[in-house]
């Protein structure tokens, strides 16, 4: 059982308006764990605080990225994200575009829209640009962020936007983007025991507040994890050993190989392959909460106002792409993906421009952005690029200065 939660740095407490909305929250937690009979698996909870409608965190109204949100993602960090990963894309687009088909570049999960922007912005001076760019986007609130940031934009990037309620129904032809999109689906969590190991869900304690609470594992659960309780024991985990499972990642990625007809699914995120993922030492599993630029442990800290992610097991997304239909065609570090699509050029460019201006400062910004970008302590090595792809014959160039697929 995990054991209680303490902050050795105190986070911010919740102001008026949050406290309001803070209260709505757990009253739909409360509500969620007597109908389900007084337990709640942990994927049902985040179904609730992170997704329901007008009270989820991803649902409501609050600041997410940048200095005023509670996080932020390598699209916001720089503008240097999106060109360099654009180069990749019209890489893809163009050998799609010599077939004769139309083109589109759909993205999953698009934030304040900026990613978008920037693809759309180098794309069109490679002369590349999609037919059409979709957005496929589950936040209401975040939408609207997105119409206004590409309202703003040059009309003949504003008018291949399009958004959508659900995958489309005609397969797509070029590129899918998804960055920080798997970690935040929602994932059970389990913990070892003499006998095997139980599921971990949410049970409210003596008053009334929501917690930890074990139980045996369900079906699902049993499923998902397959032999892994007796491989980890084999490999020197005790009980206690605490980890997460996401049974959704194969149906997420069955559904973008139903309508890649041609093309890329390029995804990034945080996480390692299996072996990493489930070593002895990672006793405590990768659940991290992201608040107001804290990251912590505890899940049920004023739940609806933080992220709650775990890390991507991309040896699961391997084996779902490849029953899928897809061929993984690469798997690498941020930082080698980047280099690979051309940061640097991208970099030299921007510097370049920017030394036009009166004083170095923007240089110098644009320096610390790569860092953050590429550096392994900050975003360059615990972020992974993955492309599974269909019908390309021309090998991707961002995956070409590093191949981490052996430790798949």
């Amino acid at each position: 059982m995990p054991g209680p939660h303490t902050h050795t740095n105190p986070l911010p407490p919740a102001d008026g308006a949050q406290q309001e909305h803070l209260q709505r929250v757990l009253a739909a937690v409360r509500a969620g764990i007597a109908a389900a009979g007084g337990w709640l698996p942990f994927d049902d909870y985040l179904r609730i605080v992170l997704y329901a409608p007008g009270l989820g965190y991803y649902s409501a109204g609050a600041a997410k990225f940048g200095a005023a949100g509670d996080f932020v993602t390598a699209p916001e960090l720089s503008s240097l994200f999106g060109y360099s990963l654009a180069r990749q894309c019209a890489e893809v687009l163009q050998e799609i575009g010599n077939s004769g088909a139309s083109t589109a570049v759909l993205e999953f999960g698009a934030g304040s829209g900026r990613l978008a922007l920037d693809v759309l912005t180098r794309l069109a001076t490679l002369g590349k640009l999609p037919d059409e760019y979709l957005i496929l986007e589950v936040s209401a609130e975040l939408r609207e962020r997105q119409r206004a940031r590409i309202a703003a934009a040059p009309r003949e990037l504003a008018a291949r936007v399009r958004w959508l309620e659900a995958l489309p129904a005609a397969p797509i032809h070029g590129v899918i983007l998804a960055n920080e999109v798997l970690d935040a689906l929602p994932f059970k969590r389990f913990v070892l025991t003499a006998a095997g190991c139980d599921e971990l869900g949410v049970a409210l304690d003596a008053a009334g507040a929501p917690g930890w609470s074990a139980r045996a594992p369900t079906p699902a659960l049993r499923a998902a994890l397959g032999l892994l309780p007796q491989a980890l024991r084999a490999a020197g985990a005790g009980p206690g050993f605490e980890s997460e499972v996401c049974p959704l990642a194969e149906g997420w990625i069955q559904g973008l190989a139903a309508v890649l007809g041609a093309g890329a699914v390029l995804l990034f995120d945080y996480g390692v392959g299996r072996r990493d993922y489930y070593h002895p030492q990672r006793s405590r599993g990768t659940l991290r909460c992201h608040y107001r630029h804290r990251a912590h442990d505890d899940p049920f800290f004023q739940p609806g106002l933080q992220d709650i992610t775990a890390w991507v097991d991309f040896t699961r997304v391997a084996e779902a792409a490849d029953a899928a239909g897809l061929e993984v065609a690469g798997y690498c570090t941020q930082a080698a993906f980047l280099m690979g699509a051309g940061i640097h050029e991208e970099l030299q460019a921007a510097a370049s421009a920017a030394a036009e201006a009166p004083t170095a400062v923007a240089v110098a910004r644009l320096a610390a952005e790569a860092r953050q970008l590429l550096l392994p302590e900050a975003m360059g090595e615990n972020f992974k690029a993955m492309a599974l792809t269909r019908g390309l014959a021309r090998p991707l160039q961002g995956f070409q200065l590093q191949d981490l697929g052996r430790g798949l």
